[in-house]
């Protein structure tokens, strides 16, 4: 059977036109060249120094030993566990609720789905800029808060070390948020509505059928969201550097934005080659952990 399988596999490949192959070879050639070349290239600088210039200079493992010293390094580091938490969990929330809420057909439910959505129109650099004239000290936040009474939270909250972070925080879920609303739209045509009409008549609250219904439906999409959750929050940039740039005093400093210093401002192009190794092996275990869960959840289901 397998000397008969062989030809019949080779006249099957054969059956494939030309044009097809071409079509698969070229883009693939393309993200080999602009994708994983470069990513194996910063697996091997990390291992180096190099400033660009020259021949990279091997130095084993000192990067990764130098980044668990370096005070810069690890306060990024909490902060982006903070932001990660942050980011995707109010990104999640508030757009499983507004999906929620915007799911039944109503009167102008479109205009607010493509309200909500608009953000996502705007690049991340000119949300950024956008956000930080709102909160300059004459700005619509500080005005706002006069305005009902709380002239005392009236702060620089970008100038601000402790508030720097969590204000650019609120940017970013302003954004996202849209997004997630629409992937869990998109969840939500895609469950069986008679189900929850049978356990309204069987009595169940609008929590009961929420938890014991809908989600159990929605585990796909979930997979989806976290994945895309997690990656945009490592990789999170330009909104950081166009409002605080990780200032002030690094309290806003994210792996991404320290991996840039590292790399374009002070040409330590090794340092910042091992610091983005670690991104991607924290989005690489938050991801796998996540989808081997979902898998034997789903096995034991």
């Amino acid at each position: 059977m397998t000397v008969l399988a062989a030809p019949a596999r080779r006249k099957a490949w054969r059956r494939v036109p030309a044009i097809v192959w071409v079509f698969l070879t070229v883009p693939a050639l393309v993200e080999v060249g602009m994708v994983f070349w470069p990513a194996l290239n910063s697996f091997y600088l990390s291992f180096t120094t190099w400033n660009g210039l020259g021949a990279a200079q091997p130095v084993g493992l000192d990067n990764y030993s130098q980044l668990f010293s370096d005070d810069v390094f690890t306060g990024a580091l909490k902060n982006n566990v903070i932001w990660a938490v942050g980011f995707g969990g109010l990104s999640v929330l508030g757009g499983l609720a507004l999906a929620l809420a915007l799911n039944r057909p109503r009167r102008g439910v479109g205009l607010y789905r493509s309200a909500i959505y608009l953000p996502m129109v705007f690049s991340l650099a000119v949300t950024g800029l956008f956000w930080r004239v709102q909160y300059q000290p004459d700005g619509s936040i500080n005005t706002l808060l006069g305005a009902i009474g709380l002239g005392s939270w009236e702060k620089q909250w970008l100038a601000n070390p402790d508030t720097a972070l969590y204000a650019v925080l609120v940017a970013a879920v302003w954004r996202q948020v849209g997004y997630v609303m629409v992937l869990y739209l998109a969840g939500l045509k895609g469950t069986d509505p008679t189900l929850d009409d049978a356990s309204a008549v069987d009595g169940a609250t609008a929590w009961q059928r929420f938890r014991y219904v809908t989600w159990p439906q929605l585990r796909g999409v979930n997979t989806v969201v976290f994945a895309v959750t997690v990656i945009d929050s490592l990789r999170t940039f330009d909104i950081v550097w166009a409002m605080t740039a990780g200032g002030p005093y690094h309290s806003s400093e994210l792996l991404s934005t320290y991996m840039f210093q590292q790399g374009f401002k002070f040409l330590n192009l090794g340092y910042a080659s091992a610091i983005a190794v670690v991104i991607f092996a924290l989005a690489l275990v938050f991801i796998i952990t996540y989808l081997v869960r979902a898998t034997r959840e789903e096995a034991a289901a």
